[in-house]
């Protein structure tokens, strides 16, 4: 019986405990955080998030991709196995392990980093009255309120690239499609509610935000009339999406019938492909991974964007196409790769040197450029010249000895020549019977990785490789051989080729495990070398090679 106090004790603290954790949950189920709560990244995983009442949304980190530790701001469908992203803070960026995100009275949600540095806030909060507590609704609606149940702020009121039912877009407001699946920052599409009533999508120049012209208008604008233009766009709680004019009419535009909003969820959402599309998802069906669409404007967005300033629905030098279940798809032109090889929307870039040199005699011959045909295909904003009347073989080699020429596109009697960077471009159905010929350099052929393209008058390339294995003192040996070949050969060369050399040979006699591979590029100043050296010894290599034009050995 001695230790019954201490039992007693401890059977109280449990209890405690119990109660506690019986009350938060109690809060979390009302969706209702108080001030000063918080989220924070720990080393292990990210935070339990804050969860809506019927738990249909979440508020948290999300890791964005696997194959990073980086994590966003946002707020999340927490039922269905896909986990949707509808809304986003921090502009889209994402943050580390050890950021925390804070609800404070004077500004709001509060962002910072492991070091405690703010990152992001949702904006200062009136002088006349702070943060309560924030209430999380099953709309996935999240609010901070004052005292008196006051609304300060609310997500809402601050979309992304989503609404959802319930959400009002007023005159003004903007949804911004993102980069791509994995960058969350704001991309090349947009959709505005303008001042005079109309709906419209648009792709716009990121820098300065200017807008180029729509590719689809909702026609809610009366110029004779300003009670019947639009003044709001209302996702209502049907799932129908609409336009409300400042008369009190309505323009749906979600067809019917609409699925109940009770037993799905509903979402419309810009994507980073341009597309804006209303979606629908089982709320209780696990066996649907995939949102199914419901509506989505533009239909061929290849096509429906305006011929005018930008690159068009993909990134320059690419073509747009819509695969089997009419998704766009961009691709690069044979023989060019993406400047981002994570977005398959941005732009290309020739693999090979194209273009005017008027030191090189050699740049613009047809002995180093071939013409590749791509059927049912156009850039149809390149052009810079026509030849009339002329023959379709004349018109291939016009484009060949032209060292502006691209691309060349050849319809009898007519012959259009392209110049980069090339624009808009489209290949499928629509461009049946177009076919373009695109410009590239004989023996480049590639589809992956960018080959060098600095090429000039009396300039070699020196590439020097070192290929070296994690191993024992007699990888050590072999390396200080190495070094000690190219030391050799250093002799011979001109003064940068020496120093790249030396750089390579201290690198290897340095002994350095951590040492992988190094290349090292370097423009001989003279054509003098036309040989390549090899050296292999039991699956260490050093190769010396030296690339020339037009060489005298």
């Amino acid at each position: 019986m001695a230790n019954s106090p201490a039992l007693f004790f401890q059977l109280s603290s449990v209890s405690v405990l119990l109660f506690l954790a019986s009350a938060l949950a109690q809060t979390s189920s009302k969706g209702s955080i108080d001030v000063n709560s918080s989220l924070t990244i720990t080393d292990n995983d990210s935070p339990t998030p804050w969860l809506s009442p019927g738990q249909d949304f979440a508020f948290g980190f999300r890791k964005v991709n696997e194959n990073t530790d980086e994590f966003l701001l946002s707020i999340w469908y927490n039922k269905i196995p896909d986990r949707t992203i509808v809304w986003f803070g921090n502009d889209g960026n994402t943050v580390s392990r050890g950021s925390r995100v804070q609800l404070t009275a004077d500004r709001g949600l509060v962002v910072t980093d492991p070091k405690g540095k703010q990152l992001w806030n949702s904006g200062k909060i009136s002088d006349q009255a702070q943060v309560s507590h924030a209430l999380f609704n099953d709309t996935g609606n999240f609010q901070l309120l004052s005292s008196d149940s006051t609304k300060l702020w609310e997500s809402f009121s601050y979309p992304t690239d989503t609404l959802l039912p319930t959400q009002i877009m007023p005159t003004g407001g903007v949804l911004y499609s993102r980069r791509n699946k994995n960058d969350f920052s704001r991309g090349r599409f947009q959709l505005r509610l303008l001042e005079d009533g109309n709906l419209v999508l648009n792709t716009r120049e990121i820098l300065t935000n200017f807008a180029y012209k729509a590719y689809y208008i909702s026609g809610t604008y009366d110029p004779s009339n300003t009670t019947n233009s639009g003044y709001q766009v209302l996702f209502d709680d049907s799932g129908s999406i609409q336009i409300l004019r400042r008369s009190g009419d309505r323009v749906v535009l979600t067809p019917n019938p609409i699925l109940p909003t009770s037993e799905y969820y509903h979402r419309a959402t810009l994507g980073f492909d341009g597309v804006f599309v209303q979606y629908y998802h089982p709320k209780n069906s696990t066996a649907t991974p995939n949102w199914s669409s419901v509506w989505k404007q533009p239909e061929n967005i290849c096509l429906a964007i305006p011929l005018d300033l930008g690159s068009g629905a993909c990134g320059y030098n690419s073509l747009c196409r819509l695969d089997v279940s009419g998704q766009p798809v961009c691709q690069c032109a044979p023989d060019y790769s993406l400047v981002d090889p994570d977005d398959m929307y941005s732009n290309c870039k020739p693999n090979f040197s194209l273009g005017c040199d008027d030191n090189n005699e050699q740049s613009s011959s047809k002995d180093l450029y071939e013409l590749l045909e791509i059927k049912n295909a156009n850039w149809p904003t390149s052009d810079y010249e026509r030849l009339a009347p002329i023959s379709d073989q004349d018109c291939k080699n016009s484009c060949l000895s032209d060292c502006f020429c691209a691309a060349v596109v050849y319809g009898s009697p007519s012959c259009w020549k392209k110049k980069l960077p090339l624009s808009f471009g489209r290949q499928g159905s629509t461009e049946t019977g177009s076919y373009v010929h695109i410009k590239v350099r004989k023996g480049e052929r590639t589809s992956h990785s960018p080959k060098d393209s600095s090429r000039k008058k009396d300039h070699g390339t020196l590439i020097l490789v070192g290929s070296v294995l994690f191993g024992s003192s007699v990888f050590f040996n072999f390396i200080i051989i190495g070094a000690s070949c190219l030391g050799f050969l250093g002799i011979y060369l001109k003064n940068p080729v020496k120093a790249g050399l030396a750089k390579l040979s201290g690198l290897m006699s340095s002994g350095s495990q951590s040492l992988a591979f190094h290349i090292l590029q370097i423009e001989l100043p003279e054509r003098r070398f036309c040989k390549l050296s090899s050296v292999s010894i039991t699956g260490i290599s050093v190769v010396v090679s030296v690339t020339l034009r037009a060489t005298k050995c």
